[in-house]
């Protein structure tokens, strides 16, 4: 019997919004995975053991996922995880892999995934809240009402779309671009509130484009929806 690879969301930063899915998980495995060279060092770990103290106790594996656009870069880092992370589960013990948020929105665990799924191994994804859920709610946001269309963009890699499709944007991974994702939010007309360390200590809201600052942190999600015409 080979070890099963969870996927397991912990939400974007208020460890009361991490699932009991999540938290039956980690007490009941050994082997929890974090996205960093430092296991107690990452945020997935320092928003989970909040809601797990017992997670401390833990076999803690450190999986370094560096920023890069470099392709072959990206792709050795995942096959260096996918690597780490086999040594586990053919032993078979399972390995609960933490993720901010949801792991099926833009993770970088779901390389992983997809290559120990390759190599025949079972994989499972456990459901977190969504950043852009969370931040819709810490600022009273509805994010779609009625027929309105929703499109949740990863600003960074798309600066190319000028927000002119109908209906409401997310736009995630901004830090980076702010100064030229600010220039398309003004372009757009739309009405803007960014989140920044959603549900962490350090949380930051600001309404309005220029309320939010040039060098805003990684971890910035804003909502830019249709200005209300006064019928709704």
């Amino acid at each position: 019997m080979t070890g099963i690879l969870y996927g397991a969301g912990v939400g974007p930063g208020d460890p009361e919004l991490m699932t009991m899915k999540a938290v039956r998980l980690i007490l009941e495995n050994e082997i929890i995975a974090l996205p960093g060279t430092v296991a107690e060092d990452t945020v997935a770990y320092q928003i989970a053991v909040q809601a797990v103290p017992q997670l401390a106790e833990k076999t803690l594996i450190p999986v370094a996922m560096p920023m890069t656009h470099d392709r072959k870069e990206m792709d050795r880092n995942h096959d260096k995880a996918a690597d780490t992370l086999e040594l586990y589960l053919k032993e078979g013990k399972n390995v609960v892999f933490l993720t901010l948020g949801d792991p099926t929105i833009y993770s970088t665990y779901l390389y992983v995934q997809k290559r120990i799924a390759a190599r025949g191994y079972e994989t499972r994804l456990i459901s977190g809240i969504t950043s852009f859920c969370a931040a819709a709610a810490c600022t009273n946001t509805p994010l779609a009402e009625w027929n309105e269309q929703l499109h949740v963009i990863p600003a960074v890699h798309r600066l190319d779309d000028r927000l002119q499709m109908p209906g409401n944007y997310v736009l995630m991974k901004s830090g980076r671009k702010m100064g030229q994702v600010k220039e398309i939010l003004s372009e757009s007309g739309k009405d803007v509130v960014m989140v920044e360390n959603c549900g962490m200590e350090n949380e930051h809201i600001y309404r309005g484009v220029e309320k939010i600052p040039d060098d805003a942190g990684y971890y910035s999600l804003i909502i830019a929806k249709e200005p209300k015409n006064g019928h709704d």
